[in-house]
Formats: C-alpha cells, sequence, structure tokens
C-alpha cells in the first residue's frame, strides 16, 4: 500500500508507453504486474534499474499478449509456483526474461500478432500494444513533428479531442468502391491517429490524393520515413485495400517488435 511503489510502478507503465488508462484492456495486466513489481523489489531485492526494466519489459509483453486475460488465476498460480525455484535477483530477472522470450517469438511477430491485427473491434489489445510501441520509439503523430505521446497526456484536449483516429482508406471512399460493412472499413490496420486539424484537413479524400499533397509539402525522404514510423506500405495508395491491411498489419507488428528492442536496451 505504499504510494511511492505505486507511482514508481506507475512510471514504470509509462516506460513501456502505457501513458493512458484508455490503452489498457486489462486492469489485471496492472494489478498483477504490480505484484510482481514488489516481488522483486522485496523478496530478490533487484536493483531500481534493473527493476524498472524488467517489469516495464514485463507489462508490455502482458498486455499485448493477454496474458493476464482468460485463465488469469490458473496463469498467477503457475507463475507463483515456477517463482519458488528462483532465488536471488539474478535468477528473478532470468525468470521474467525467460517468459517473455516464450511469448515474443519470430512466429509472434510475423503470424500471430499480425493475425490479432485482423480485427475492426473497438477495444484491442493489439492495437493499443502499437500505440504503446509509437510512444516507446517517441514516434511523431502521422503529418507532423509532435510526438504521440503529447497527445495522450491529460489536458490535451478541449471540447474536441485534441487526436483522432483517422481511416487511412476513408470510410466513405470505402462505402464508394464497395465496400459497405464496418467490419471491413474500420479495421485495425486501417486505422492511425492524426491531430484534429490534419484530421479535418484529409477528411473524405481518398489516399492517392491527400498522399500526392502530403508527399509534395514534406519532400520523398521525409515523406518514406512517416511511412515506415506509421507502417505504411510503400506506395501503399494505389494498392487494393485487402492487400493494404495485410502488409500494414505485418508492419505494425515490426514496430511493436522494435518498440520490444528498445526497452532491452
Amino acid at each position: 500500500m505504499n504510494l511511492n511503489n505505486w507511482h514508481a510502478f506507475i512510471n514504470i507503465i509509462g516506460e513501456a508507453g502505457y501513458i493512458n488508462k484508455a490503452q489498457i484492456a486489462s486492469s489485471n495486466a496492472v494489478v498483477f504486474s504490480y505484484v510482481l513489481y514488489l516481488i522483486g523489489k522485496y523478496d530478490y531485492n533487484v536493483d531500481a534499474v534493473r527493476l524498472k526494466k524488467c517489469i516495464s519489459k514485463w507489462f508490455f509483453m502482458s498486455a499485448i499478449t493477454y496474458f493476464y486475460t482468460g485463465s488469469t488465476e490458473s496463469e498467477v498460480e503457475k507463475q507463483f509456483a515456477d517463482l519458488r525455484d528462483v532465488h536471488n535477483s539474478n535468477e528473478f530477472v532470468a525468470y521474467i526474461d525467460k517468459v517473455i522470450d516464450t511469448r515474443f517469438t519470430d512466429d509472434y511477430y510475423n503470424f500471430t500478432l499480425p493475425s490479432e491485427l485482423n480485427s475492426a473491434a473497438s477495444i484491442s489489445p493489439a492495437w493499443n500494444g502499437y500505440v504503446a510501441a509509437q510512444i516507446v520509439l517517441n514516434t511523431p503523430m502521422m503529418f507532423s513533428t509532435t510526438p504521440v505521446s503529447k497527445y495522450f497526456i491529460l489536458g490535451t484536449s478541449g471540447t474536441k479531442n485534441a487526436i483522432d483516429k483517422h481511416h487511412i482508406f476513408p470510410k466513405n471512399y470505402l462505402t464508394k468502391i464497395g465496400y459497405s460493412t464496418d467490419r471491413d472499413r474500420n479495421q485495425i490496420a486501417n486505422f492511425t491517429y492524426l491531430d484534429y486539424a490534419t484530421n479535418i484537413e484529409i477528411s473524405d479524400k481518398p489516399p492517392v490524393q491527400y498522399v500526392d499533397e502530403y508527399r509534395n509539402t514534406l519532400g520523398e525522404e521525409e515523406y518514406v520515413k512517416v511511412c515506415e514510423e506509421h507502417a505504411l506500405p510503400e506506395n501503399f495508395e494505389n494498392m487494393d485495400y485487402m492487400e493494404f491491411l495485410n502488409k500494414r498489419r505485418f508492419l505494425m507488428a515490426q514496430i511493436v517488435k522494435k518498440a520490444y528492442k528498445k526497452l532491452c536496451q
């Protein structure tokens, strides 16, 4: 119940890219990661710097992979049982890394996570994990120089949201070319965050139109950088919509992988 511990833990979650409660789909991930933090601090005397890195990696993994969703009690009981064989700080950190490695495999990034991004769900740990990854990487908003993270801080919105989820292939445009269901139009891989003004500016313009405008404004080198940072396939504006979704899901998963590697540094 020590508030200093709690606030230190909240800062660790922030290090993992989760800086707003709207990003967290499972309260269990918070509760049980905090328990793990306390165990590491008091039972194994892990020093503050190592513990911070260790738990930030753990929370990043557990939030995006649904680690504490489903059979939570059995998962936690197994974890406590495993920890009986852990005797010091080095073994604790090694245990955490080992469990993360069993989840964050090449197959996870190449197949599992892209598959989980094949969804139109309004609440998605996969989407939240991608956004957290952009925050870890200090990614600027698409077509902006301001970091994505700034818009998730309390007080950045007035009566209008300072940040909007924008359809990369606008919804009305997709309707016109034959995509009539929200399941198709509201795919996670069709979203990005934009500041309010840019969202209004792009509106319902087809990608081939607004991309050309921003490409000319930014210059080719900067435009390519924006695409890489936002998991946009090369020449996406000219792609078939379904092809675009498939390629972007894979690229979004690689952004998550890149962010995790940064947390490991």
